[in-house]
């Protein structure tokens, strides 16, 4: 049975099916829009499509669109932590389509669905649009079909985002703050409560001499080696607070890989650029840090005001105060930023598949641990 729609409709509800269910894309509420839609996708060629079916009269109607489609647009910007945001601006109906250039913006006019496998600015964007969009009549039984499509692409993305936020149950943090504790009474118990440098080398403390005569496994002890009560105690907080979150987004085995690579990484860093006798989780909770980032940047519509207000300000305290500070390792902090950063690049966001940054994240990663261990090991 045939259902009577406008050209209008057919071409809004066809894009977006087509934009949700072929190039991912997400439907945005935007409050105050009537008769135009917004989709997102901040790994598209556009971050931002937003299909406009109101009647444009003139052109300052038109200005004002624009000024209110900037005004949105600064909105999104903020929420999702980017610095630029390009966007796809399609018209439905307007009388004449004022011809300007709009920073970051593309604009074009559709007036039927048979029209769009020769629009360039389209078809150079989504290699899929010719193929996939269907530029027929749709009928009730089509219509039925689209939706049930936008519905099932829209209830996945739900679940990978349920799946991923949800609370989980917490086992390695809880193992690497315990090896941390009971390591800390057992090296209080042989030395008597006497921490110094000294001692501390006997448990497995980082130092550059020692590492370089063959005692590699100093780089990773060192992470479980606290000087202080107070040492450990701030350690395990910010273990605490990290690892519950990075455990539960990462899952379980990409959250060890982080905590270690990012230890060792901070361990081999400190033993380049320092002589002093280096012990703490620290440069691995950095990378824990690092990690965050990485993954607050990749889900920024949900964590975006979080790394923005939160994360982001308590890195740059911590590296001002191990800066200003005597005493703190601050290399082995930002080996550890660096490298939980790489690492989670290189391993993958859950939800998120991305094969060139996984690719660029292993590249440097190996780098910077070639480089560090050759300056280590060979030049110095």
């Amino acid at each position: 049975m045939g259902l009577i729609m406008s050209d209008k409709d057919e071409i809004v509800m066809s894009l977006v099916h087509y934009f949700i269910t072929e190039e991912n894309y997400t439907p945005i509420i935007v409050k105050g829009a009537k008769d135009e839609i917004w989709l997102e996708n901040l790994d598209g060629p556009y971050r931002v499509v937003r299909i406009n079916s109101n009647h444009i009269h003139n052109e300052e109607q038109f200005n004002y669109d624009i000024l209110k489609t900037k005004g949105v647009l600064k909105q999104i910007k903020k929420r999702t932590f980017s610095m630029s945001m390009n966007i796809l601006n399609i018209f439905l109906d307007v009388n004449k389509l004022p011809d300007r250039d709009i920073k970051n913006m593309d604009i074009i006019t559709i007036d039927s669905l048979k029209n769009i496998p020769d629009n360039k600015i389209l078809t150079s964007a989504f290699k899929k649009i010719k193929t996939n969009l269907k530029t027929e009549e749709i009928d009730l039984d089509e219509l039925i079909h689209k939706t049930e499509d936008v519905n099932i692409k829209t209830e996945k993305k739900n679940k990978v985002y349920e799946d991923i936020f949800k609370p989980k149950q917490i086992i390695v943090t809880k193992v690497l703050m315990a090896i941390c504790i009971f390591y800390f009474i057992y090296i209080c118990t042989k030395t008597k409560g006497d921490l110094t440098a000294l001692n501390l080398l006997d448990y497995g403390a980082n130092y550059k001499s020692f590492v370089q005569g063959g005692e590699w496994y100093r780089l990773f002890s060192c992470i479980f080696i606290h000087a202080s009560f107070i040492h450990l105690l701030f350690n395990m907080y910010a273990l605490k607070i990290l690892g519950y979150q990075l455990e539960s987004y990462l899952g379980k085995l990409k959250f060890t890989i982080v905590f270690i690579v990012s230890g060792l990484v901070g361990s081999l860093l400190s033993a380049v650029l320092s002589n002093a006798v280096s012990v703490g989780a620290s440069g691995a909770i950095f990378g824990l840090l690092g990690s965050y980032i990485y993954f607050a940047y990749n889900y920024r519509l949900v964590l975006g005001n979080s790394l923005k207000t939160d994360i982001i300000p308590v890195v740059i305290i911590n590296l001002l105060i191990g800066i200003l500070v005597p005493g703190i390792d601050i290399f082995a902090h930002i080996g550890g930023l660096v490298a939980g950063l790489f690492t989670t690049m290189a391993i993958g966001v859950p939800g998120k598949k991305n094969k060139t940054a996984s690719i660029n994240g292993t590249i440097c990663l190996i780098l910077l641990v070639g480089f560090l261990s050759y300056l280590l090991f060979v030049y110095l």
